[in-house]
């Protein structure tokens, strides 16, 4: 059975245990090779596939993971419908290590990516409408899953798009603060604008997994980062299950261009 879902995992999800019947499939692409290979599965009582963003061994910095050949083997297999996890350092205060949070709004100050498809051999200059980069009813799919799940989420912040791989410094982050970023993560772009691009619905689960640079006490460490993911992908897995078994009709995504 074909499917019209996806599943991209992050920082902390790179398997997904709860797909039964899975099966690989391994695609080249116009763009070159995948993260990983894409598993096919069900999950929810949904044909769904999944896909490492950062690689089956996680080896992948965000700078140099190949965003277009991800998307465009997605979309090859018949994707409709993105759903994205992601690790990210917790700005506003609110923003506690281990929560759930949907962004709706995004800063893009990331460099030196290949963020379109839109660049070689055209017959006609394409420009996406990027007022609302997300897709407000998978956005609505995933807030509704965590209320019935009475997990605790945020469900309206502004996601920093920044280069990585290190972290930021304290003074970075007070910029975005200014700048009316709520979370900051490295993998947001050019991921969602790719999606658009290829008239793909995505809507992104973000998990706090550190206070922000200057935000916390003490160093930032990898071993605080890998202590609150583990137990926020366990409300991860559940809140996909959920949302997954939600999309019996398919959202309508935005015209793409605007030639």
């Amino acid at each position: 059975m074909t499917s019209t879902v996806a599943i991209i995992g992050g920082t902390g999800l790179t398997t997904l245990d709860t797909l039964r019947s899975a099966r690989r499939e391994t695609l080249s692409t116009p763009y070159g090779e995948p993260s990983s290979p894409i598993i096919h599965g069900e999950l929810g009582g949904r044909a769904v596939v999944f896909l490492t963003r950062h690689g089956q061994h996680h080896t992948l910095p965000p700078h140099k993971i190949n965003y277009r050949a991800n998307l465009w083997a997605l979309h090859r297999v018949g994707v409709k419908q993105v759903l994205s996890v992601a690790a990210v350092g917790g700005i506003r205060a609110d923003m506690e290590p281990g929560m759930l949070a949907f962004p709706d709004q995004l800063v893009d100050y990331t460099w030196g990516r290949h963020c379109t498809f839109f660049e070689d051999n055209l017959s006609h200059v394409t420009h996406i409408d990027f007022t609302e980069p997300y897709c407000s009813e998978l956005r609505e799919r995933l807030i509704q899953a965590a209320r019935d799940l009475g997990l605790e989420a945020r469900e309206s912040c502004t996601y920093a798009a920044m280069q990585g791989p290190r972290l930021e410094t304290a003074a970075e982050i007070r910029r975005l603060e200014r700048d009316g970023c709520d979370i900051v993560g490295m993998t947001g772009m050019p991921e969602v604008a790719l999606a658009r691009e290829l008239d793909m619905g995505y809507a992104a689960c973000a998990v706090v997994a550190n206070r922000a640079a200057g935000k916390g006490v003490g160093a930032i460490t990898m071993a605080e980062i890998e202590r609150n993911l583990a137990g926020g992908m366990d409300k991860v897995k559940a809140l996909l299950a959920r949302v997954v078994a939600t999309l019996s009709e398919m959202p309508s995504p935005p015209e793409r261009g605007l030639g």
